[in-house]
């Protein structure tokens, strides 16, 4: 969706009113460095202020879109965008009368290179999060960031805040230095599923190595268009690593990175198992059993064909109407509108699934 401002975008119609609305993809932003220095530990001070943040980046957003938002997110208060509550309830929560928001802040701790640091941040905007967003909000939770290239600094974050009722699973950056099936993640994985908590994976991140499978892109477009081959290279690794079959309760939300390629990346990985399967005695079942089991997706990008029966024919392949979770990826510059984004001669059926249900039985939002 383009840029549009809330009266351009207009109010929920009253059929959309009537159904339960649980956004899957809420962005804040840690305003400045006087706040993140409020929950740092004061011993990293004095090397934030003199060498700062040391992480691999991928490219910039275009200069047109600063901080990728939309042109009507800036506060009046003068934050960045996503920063201020109160103007997220005005513009998001109040305006979309959205029943639970999933906060995925992108701070980036996870991809930072000094490992301690990293565990450091991403204490720093965990604390942030609870004492200024999920507490004074109810209907905001949140997603856990990690210090995730480190495995034990990972575990010993999720164990400090497992318990935490604001936090509903934790989060990744889709570009990691290791394909996600690697062991290096795998007691991350465990431990996260032990407390109940999802594995998200947003897009973003670099990782450290060319941002596509064929090297460095020339133009913004090319990474932000091509993200998905990030995804698809995490859902091989998950399901051909055998870490499904060893975590039977880990559960995948794989956020902002499309879904209309999955059911074919699902019938290639099926045919190739036939043909190959020997070559991988970990596995049990059909890749696209565990994606079916294990994996569920947010909608914003939404694919959209110019024909509505071409929507429902992906939707039909890949047969995973309850593993699909509405997102609006506010306050970005390609916001998807809850009257917008989703076709409105859907089903109610599946139509109630995807706005709300789904979303509330993987959190557990009753």
């Amino acid at each position: 969706m383009t840029v549009e401002t809330v009266a351009r975008i207009g109010k929920p119609h009253s059929a959309r009113r009537r159904l339960a609305l649980i956004d899957c993809d809420i962005h804040n932003a840690m305003p400045d460095d006087v706040t993140l220095l409020k929950y740092l530990p004061e011993t990293w001070h004095g090397y934030h202020r003199t060498n700062g943040r040391r992480g691999h980046i991928g490219s910039y957003y275009p200069r047109a879109v600063p901080h990728a938002a939309r042109l009507d997110a800036y506060p009046p208060s003068g934050a960045i965008p996503g920063a201020d509550l109160d103007f997220m309830r005005i513009q998001l929560l109040d305006a979309w009368n959205i029943e639970y928001g999933i906060l995925n802040c992108l701070f980036g701790a996870g991809g930072e290179l000094n490992d301690e640091y990293a565990a450091a941040l991403s204490r720093a905007v965990n604390d942030w999060q609870i004492a200024e967003w999920t507490e004074p909000e109810p209907r905001l939770r949140a997603s856990m960031l990690l210090p995730y290239e480190t495995a034990d600094l990972a575990v010993e974050e999720i164990e400090r805040l497992a318990d935490h009722p604001g936090y509903v699973q934790v989060l990744f950056l889709v570009r990691t230095r290791e394909p996600m099936g690697h062991r290096k993640y795998w007691r991350i994985y465990e431990t996260a599923a032990t407390h109940g908590l999802p594995i998200g994976i947003h897009f973003g991140g670099a990782g450290g190595g060319p941002i596509t499978g064929a090297g460095w892109p020339s133009h913004y477009i090319e990474d932000h268009g091509g993200m998905p081959q990030a995804f698809q290279a995490q859902v091989v690794s998950l399901v051909l690593s055998g870490i499904l079959e060893r975590i039977p309760e880990l559960k995948i939300v794989l956020i902002e990175g499309g879904f209309g390629w999955l059911a074919p990346l699902m019938w290639r990985l099926d045919g190739l198992y036939e043909q190959f399967g020997d070559e991988m005695p970990q596995i049990k079942r059909k890749p696209s059993d565990y994606i079916r089991k294990h994996i569920w997706l947010t909608t914003q990008p939404i694919e959209e064909p110019p024909e509505q029966h071409q929507f429902d024919q992906l939707l039909e392949q890949m047969d995973m109407d309850d593993r699909l979770m509405f997102a609006t990826d506010y306050p970005h510059w390609d916001f998807d509108a809850p009257t917008q984004a989703l076709i409105a001669d859907m089903s109610p059926k599946r139509q109630k699934a995807i706005l709300a249900e789904n979303a509330r039985a993987l959190y557990r939002l009753d």
